[in-house]
């Protein structure tokens, strides 16, 4: 049966699973739109472009499936950059889609017209277009490379003309998004072929590191029953928090958080750091260590960030549930000596308290204590993310979703509202500074409508702080880091939520004890003192 290309496309996204396209729609996109609204998938309107990227990939980031965003040409594409790059250093998959001007015009043409593929191809793992003759090699083409190890941005653009042509008459062929390791490559140097656990064994203080590759890979009780049977601490990375249960003996913090220092002190006193799906996109500062490191992933070390002898490449589950089989030693470290570790993080972790007044650790363990196990938060960027990264408790992967490999402000707002559109059963809170809620704050008005009824807990201290900081240290007075207050609880109730503004802990608690069971969305403006941003700098 004849079918136009919109109709096509949607159909494979469908077939992908994608539940929801967020979008800011224009005239190339007008056919598109019907056709998804046809198939039944969700459209969620965006107040801007960027936005609505930011939407796809924190859907993307809580369900581990395929983001999907939408815009028009010329302002709606140049709109869209930082949120597929933000998929792309995230580690994201996504498809970002751009209509654009008919082809036969777009060579001289000139109003709105913007070259995509130089515009999108630095910032995507591939930025192709969408023709009429080839819809399902393309399409196809476009998925298995977002979600192919390691996962990005893919872009497509599409001509104005091209979503309402007819599409060949074929199947919707969709190609295996996943791939599954058949077995385990082993690389190092010298000749013979080196026998990584038996490096292992001879290590006696040996610390796991787990990334975002291990969320991935689904390898959780792996993990776990590697560092159980080798005795090994394990330090996870901050897109990687919950995968492993951070209440377990064996679980040591995060690592580039809060109390950075006592954390690469950890690491620097092992003897083989088991580096597991780690990537180094998150790392802040270059890789400093001097000790050996054995490489676990899906795919070789070509980042060269740190120098692996010994690389095991394949499944991370299967290579890890193989290392553990493998396993022949005692147990390394005792989990007494663990919890030592963590007692030293607590106490830097609360430093520089000041008594009565609302710190922002305060507002993450009222928060936190009055949220359920199973709550998502999205943290947006800024002094708050360094203690949330450390601080937060997350028993499972993916309660945590943040931008920590582009690290962009205005991602907590429309990553919250995905994740409660993808998880309406769950409570989800949104945890942002005031600079980062200023970028997305219309965005509540969205939630309201689609009854996204999730909180979102604005860190309130009218500045800029971490760069605030950094001109102190460097002897400057504050430029262009203060922040007009705002009268958040007005501002929330105008866009038909709920509002509520604390000082104190005893008020941050009364806001906060319906906060697994809302009936509108809520924003809580804590007013904090931010002088404990400064014992984390």
């Amino acid at each position: 049966m004849s079918r136009t290309v919109a109709a096509v496309v949607a159909e494979y996204l469908a077939e992908a699973g994608v539940s929801h396209v967020f979008t800011y729609p224009g005239d190339p996109t007008v056919e598109f739109l019907e056709a998804l609204r046809l198939q039944g998938t969700e459209i969620v309107l965006g107040r801007r472009e960027g936005t609505a990227a930011f939407m796809a990939e924190g859907m993307a980031q809580a369900t581990g499936d395929l983001g999907v965003c939408v815009s028009t040409l010329g302002p709606g594409s140049t709109a869209l950059v930082n949120g597929v790059a933000a998929a792309q250093w995230d580690r994201v998959p996504m498809l970002a889609i751009s209509g654009q001007i008919e082809a036969a015009r777009e060579q001289f043409f000139t109003h709105q017209v913007v070259d995509h593929g130089r515009l999108f191809g630095s910032i995507t793992k591939w930025a192709g277009r969408l023709e009429t003759a080839a819809v399902g090699p393309t399409l196809r083409k476009a998925m298995r490379t977002a979600v192919a190890e390691r996962p990005g941005a893919v872009h497509l653009t599409v001509g104005g003309d091209v979503f309402k042509a007819q599409a060949p008459d074929e199947p919707v062929a969709l190609p295996p998004l996943e791939a599954r390791s058949l077995g385990v490559q082993v690389h190092g140097h010298g000749g013979d072929t080196p026998d990584p656990v038996a490096r292992l064994a001879r290590s006696r203080r040996p610390v796991i590191l787990a990334g975002i590759g291990a969320v991935r890979g689904e390898a959780t009780k792996e993990l776990v029953a590697l560092a159980e049977t080798v005795g090994a601490p394990v330090v996870v990375s901050p897109m990687a928090k919950g995968v492993v249960p951070e209440d377990h003996p064996y679980f040591a913090g995060v690592l580039d958080m809060a109390c950075n220092k006592v954390m690469w002190d950890l690491l620097a006193a092992s003897d083989l750091v088991v580096a597991v799906g780690f990537d180094a996109v998150e790392l802040i500062k270059p890789w400093s260590l001097a000790v050996p490191v054995l490489h676990v992933d899906a795919v070789p070390n070509t980042d060269q960030v740190y120098q692996a002898d010994l690389e095991l490449v394949g499944g991370i589950a299967d290579v890890l549930r193989w290392m553990a089989d493998e396993w022949r030693g005692e147990p390394r470290t005792d989990p007494g000596d663990v919890a030592a570790h963590r007692a030293r993080l607590r106490e830097v972790y609360y430093s520089g308290r000041v008594t009565d007044r609302l710190n922002p650790t305060d507002v993450l363990d009222v928060v936190r204590g009055a949220m359920n196990d199973d709550a998502v938060v999205a943290c947006d960027v800024g002094s708050h993310k360094l203690l949330v990264g450390q601080g937060w408790a997350t028993p499972s992967p993916r309660g945590v979703l943040m931008s920590n490999g582009l690290s962009s402000m205005g991602f907590g707002v429309p990553a919250a509202i995905a994740a409660k559109l993808a998880f309406p059963d769950r409570p989800v809170a949104g945890l942002v500074g005031d600079g980062g809620f200023a970028m997305a704050a219309t965005e509540m008005r969205l939630a309201a409508s689609v009854g996204a009824n999730l909180a979102v807990v604005v860190f309130v201290d009218e500045s800029l702080n971490r760069i605030e900081l950094k001109q102190a240290v460097a002897g400057y007075p504050s430029t262009a880091t203060r922040i007009e207050a705002t009268d958040l609880v007005k501002l929330a109730e105008s866009m038909d939520c709920d509002g509520v503004r604390v000082t104190s802990v005893a008020e941050l608690e009364r806001a906060t004890a319906g906060i697994n069971d809302l009936t509108r969305p809520l924003v809580v403006e804590a007013v904090i003192d931010p002088a404990q941003y400064e014992a984390q700098f």
